[in-house]
């Protein structure tokens, strides 16, 4: 998924990275790998801190509406974070990059995922990188949660308490038992 990723980064960032004079040449490589490796890792911090449902809505959405997206905006603003900290590159041109990049970046993964013309990557490899969670059909899981036509937590609780023939229950208490497993704590 990461080579996938960064060669997305790679195909948006002209613009907005390799073109921009406030980027010296010799650090694009570092903005995008920056990028990148920031986006792998917020999607996982979005999972794990209560965003799954969106994460799910977003991936299963095909890369529709993932501008609106609560964890679009979130990755956002932790690329917008890293950018700064990390390299040393103004708010200003950070929140730039970041509006101009992710959003488009997230989508275009997300229609990839849902292409099934397109074997690079799938929608259970986006979330299982992000829960490290492998080898979960989150897809199965998901339209089985989704029997009314939305998706919330105790859908998903329902789902995944299902995952390998376990409730939520016998896997060790409940809510908290579920989400543990589901996040390997």
């Amino acid at each position: 998924m990461l080579e996938t990723l960064m060669n997305l980064v790679k195909q948006q960032s002209g613009q907005a990275v390799v073109n921009n004079p406030a980027i010296p040449n010799e650090q694009n490589d570092n903005v995008m790998q920056t990028i990148t490796s920031t986006i792998m890792g917020s999607l996982g911090q979005q999972a794990q801190g209560g965003g799954l449902g969106n994460l799910l809505g977003m991936v299963t959405g095909g890369g529709q509406n993932v501008h609106e997206n609560p964890v679009t905006q979130g990755v956002q603003q932790d690329v917008e974070q890293n950018l700064m900290q990390k390299l040393g590159i103004s708010p200003q041109v950070a929140m730039s990059i970041a509006a101009s990049v992710v959003p488009v970046v997230l989508s275009k993964l997300m229609h990839k995922a849902s292409d099934p013309n397109d074997s690079d990557i799938d929608q259970n490899t986006i979330m299982g990188a992000a829960t490290g969670k492998q080898g979960i059909d989150w897809m199965g899981a998901a339209s089985s949660a989704m029997a009314d036509g939305k998706l919330d937590m105790s859908d998903l609780m329902r789902a995944m308490g299902n995952q390998g023939g376990q409730s939520s229950q016998s896997s060790g208490g409940g809510l908290g038992g579920m989400l543990g497993g589901l996040f390997g704590k």
